[in-house]
């Protein structure tokens, strides 16, 4: 009876029992945050591989890195929220075509091995064989198990790894725009939440994943260098801020046309998500993603477009301006994913969420898959240094 009384004290006007408790929570928003992350700094990585834009040279080992490290942990938050864990694996054993998260293990499978593991690895392969004879010990057979037996370094086979690196990330592209896309149509393909069901939403998670892969590189990048002493590529971060300039500005018109046209149409359901966006989701959805995450940064990127002050003055505004655009993007994934479950399906009423601090739905574990990435990024870049490269020195 207390436990009915604690979950009633979390309810605003008429909702149905079993909207009072929301069923997706944090780890459900970390899922499309950290697949965001993984499909933009692959993008970013592109520029460089496909459309020879070789200022951004000195991200795009790293930007592979990132989306490799984040890919990894990407499945994990979906895992943990799993009622029985333990049998995730049967989504690979038993598909079902006809439904869209089913698929997803086999876009998760695809994106990682033959794309992402292949990229990097025709991209490493040359270091790799030198690093197997120069280094002794563990770290020397480490090398030589992952040149995968294939230790010729001619010029010829050279050439090949970056002819098939070249083709991988050609395909890499639209099975980036696929792995995020796609979970924006499950969003928008849910016909019986308004707040979900529209046709831009796999859209506009496609291009805010952009945005947070930008940021997110642009934000290693000059972590990395400071933490090595070395002198950050102004023209090469120039140009990280103008992408993530274009791309920010494309996405705040794509979510500002979602809106209008919702308020045009003014459906049945407008009332309701005029109070919700106007009272439970007001600071996450006006104040952090609009005002912090979206038109700051805006403003300091347009701002460099027109003025560009000395890299003084640059560096602590990109810096800033990144953490604030992964902070507006997480609050656009909360936004869509929590905001969505916080009304009843009578359009009378709401619910409330409250965070726990632990357990496997928790703050806690949240934070542990937000830090995990990192942890293993720091294990890719000692393995796989992108800087002082001993094909560099061979083929000078």
């Amino acid at each position: 009876m207390e436990h009915l009384y604690e979950m009633l004290n979390q309810v605003d006007g008429y909702i149905y029992p079993n909207e009072i408790e929301l069923h997706w929570g944090i780890l459900i928003v970390l899922y499309p945050y950290i697949t965001g992350l993984v499909a933009g700094a692959f993008i970013l990585a592109s520029l460089e591989r496909v459309f020879n834009v070789k200022v951004l040279k000195p991200t795009y080992q790293l930007a592979l890195l990132t989306a490799l490290a984040f890919l990894i942990v990407a499945i994990l938050p979906l895992i943990t929220h799993l009622g029985k864990p333990f049998r995730f694996y049967e989504i690979m054993t038993t598909p079902h075509w006809g439904s869209a998260m089913a698929i997803f293990g086999f876009v998760y499978l695809w994106y990682l091995t033959v794309v992402l593991l292949l990229e990097i690895w025709f991209d490493y392969r040359q270091d790799l064989v030198l690093w197997s004879n120069r280094k002794k010990g563990f770290l020397g057979k480490l090398y030589n198990i992952l040149t995968l037996g294939v230790k010729d370094i001619s010029p010829i086979t050279v050439s090949w790894d970056n002819k098939l690196g070249y083709f991988v990330t050609v395909v890499g592209i639209p099975s980036a725009f696929l792995l995020h896309g796609y979970v924006g149509f499950i969003f928008g393909s849910i016909k019986a939440n308004p707040w979900w069901s529209t046709v831009l939403m796999p859209v506009i998670f496609l291009f805010s994943a952009m945005v947070s892969g930008i940021a997110l590189v642009m934000f290693l990048y000059m972590a990395v260098s400071w933490i090595r002493k070395v002198k950050i590529d102004m023209p090469c971060l120039d140009e990280v801020g103008k992408y993530l300039f274009y791309v920010l500005v494309l996405d705040f018109s794509l979510e500002a046309l979602d809106q209008v046209h919702r308020i045009y149409e003014a459906e049945e359901s407008f009332e309701i998500l005029d109070i919700l966006v106007n009272g439970k989701l007001n600071i996450t959805l006006f104040v952090i993603q609009g005002f912090l995450g979206t038109i700051v940064p805006i403003l300091a990127m347009g701002l460099f477009r027109i003025y560009k002050p000395k890299p003084e003055i640059r560096r602590p505004v990109y810096l800033l301006t990144s953490l604030l655009v992964l902070m507006g993007i997480f609050a656009m994934r909360w936004n869509v994913v929590i905001g969505g479950q916080l009304f009843s399906k009578s359009f009378l009423g709401f619910t409330s969420f409250k965070l726990g601090l632990i357990g496997p739905e928790g703050f806690f574990m949240a934070i542990v898959w937000l830090i995990l990435p990192f942890i293993i990024l720091a294990f890719l870049l000692w393995l796989l240094p992108p800087w002082n490269r001993p094909s560099e020195e061979h083929t000078s």
